[in-house]
């Protein structure tokens, strides 16, 4: 492939990456520890990620357990927990805390669809916006006389061809994830 294009796939593979990231980070019904990737805990004055402080362990398909390394965080993780947009009350029993998962009501699987959705339309802009900027670049080649208009042609056909791909698996990521929610 050629190195021009090379640079822009891979920015491409980064806004998929991305996408994949946050879609693991939705919940669909069963206890997934993604889901706690983003909370940070006040450790020793560091904003620290659950996994560094914490044993995270899922006992039950429905319930995520805690396990701090050392019980004073236990309150903590708690108040992250409870400021996070996760939407869960966490039990503890002063040795570890178990997070339980409500069955997902239709509505709000529906909910949890739209922002699948929404999530995906804006990885597309992020890649069609990829896809502009290559056009720009290789225009401006161009114009400079750095290439000629047969190479533009085909740069800019393999920087669709690029893009169709990426638009295309980020469709797959959409389906697989709504078909994921909306399964009871």
């Amino acid at each position: 492939m050629d190195s021009r294009v090379e640079q822009y796939e891979s920015k491409m593979t980064k806004s998929l990456d991305n996408l994949k990231e946050e879609f693991s980070t939705i919940r669909a019904g069963r206890a997934n520890p993604h889901l706690l990737d983003k909370l940070r805990v006040d450790y020793y004055g560091t904003p620290s990620s659950l996994q560094s402080v914490a044993n995270i362990s899922v006992p039950e398909p429905r319930i995520i357990q805690i396990q701090p390394w050392e019980s004073k965080l236990i309150k903590d993780i708690e108040k992250a927990i409870i400021a996070s947009d996760l939407g869960l009350t966490p039990n503890n029993d002063g040795k570890v805390i178990r997070l339980v998962f409500p069955e997902l009501t239709e509505e709000r699987r529906k909910d949890l669809v739209k922002d699948v959705k929404k999530k995906s339309e804006n990885a597309k802009v992020a890649i069609r916006n990829i896809r502009r900027d290559a056009n720009d670049a290789i225009k401006k080649m161009n114009k400079n006389s750095e290439i000629s208009e047969d190479e533009v042609k085909v740069l800019e056909d393999s920087i669709q061809k690029i893009t169709d791909k990426f638009i295309a698996e980020v469709d797959k990521l959409t389906d697989d994830k709504s078909k994921e929610i909306l399964t009871v």
